[in-house]
């Protein structure tokens, strides 16, 4: 009878268990607390200014020997909504995969914009391939008047009252890529001044 008195039921095992592996995960959870405030705070804010828009996602084919293989190209832009954007084109066979690739190549590729308010100092066709659009200056309040691709890579920028027009093929990488070239080629007074080699009020005369 001893014995018997002795022996832990089931029941009581199971609980034990259930209140041991409960302090475990509670030790566990503030080990994981501890070491994410311990992480630097201005790495975090630098982390989160970065806004990533994905374009297009196309499954893409390449001819081997043995047939056909198949994966997918990410068409990706990254902006800070100060004045910096950048678009990544990214290929793998999954398409999380493709669009990581797509965001690194696109952090590599950043570009800056001079901003004068919230619209572009001056009006510009930017071109790529047989895609081309037109950038126009435009009063506060109007908008992004912008489509697909184009309004993406606008937004990132930091560009708030834009007008746009397409000229050209509108294919979306394309169509990205001429807005980009459009962004990179503006000038603001100063710097058409100061490559003139004249005043800001000799200029405007």
């Amino acid at each position: 009878m001893d014995k018997e008195d002795k022996v832990v039921p089931p029941v009581v095992v199971e609980e034990i268990a259930a209140v041991d592996g409960g302090r475990r995960a509670r030790r566990t959870n503030s080990r994981e607390t501890n070491r994410r405030s311990s992480e630097d705070p201005n790495r975090q804010r630098e982390q989160s200014e970065w806004e990533e828009k994905i374009i297009q996602v196309r499954r893409v084919t390449k001819v081997v020997k043995g047939g056909k293989k198949l994966s997918f190209r990410a068409v990706v832009a990254v902006g800070n909504g100060k004045g910096q954007v950048g678009i990544g084109v990214g290929k793998a066979s999954e398409v999380i995969s493709a669009i990581q690739k797509g965001v690194v190549d696109a952090r590599k590729s950043l570009i800056k914009v001079p901003l004068v308010g919230s619209t572009i100092p001056h009006q510009i066709i930017g071109t790529q391939g047989s895609s081309r659009i037109m950038l126009k200056p435009a009063a506060k309040g109007t908008g992004v008047i912008a489509g697909g691709a184009a309004r993406a890579i606008l937004e990132l920028a930091g560009v708030g009252d834009v007008l746009s027009k397409s000229l050209g093929s509108r294919a979306p990488l394309n169509v990205a890529r001429a807005t980009v070239d459009g962004l990179r080629n503006l000038r603001t007074f100063e710097e058409a001044a100061r490559l003139r080699g004249i005043s800001i009020k000799q200029m405007l005369a």
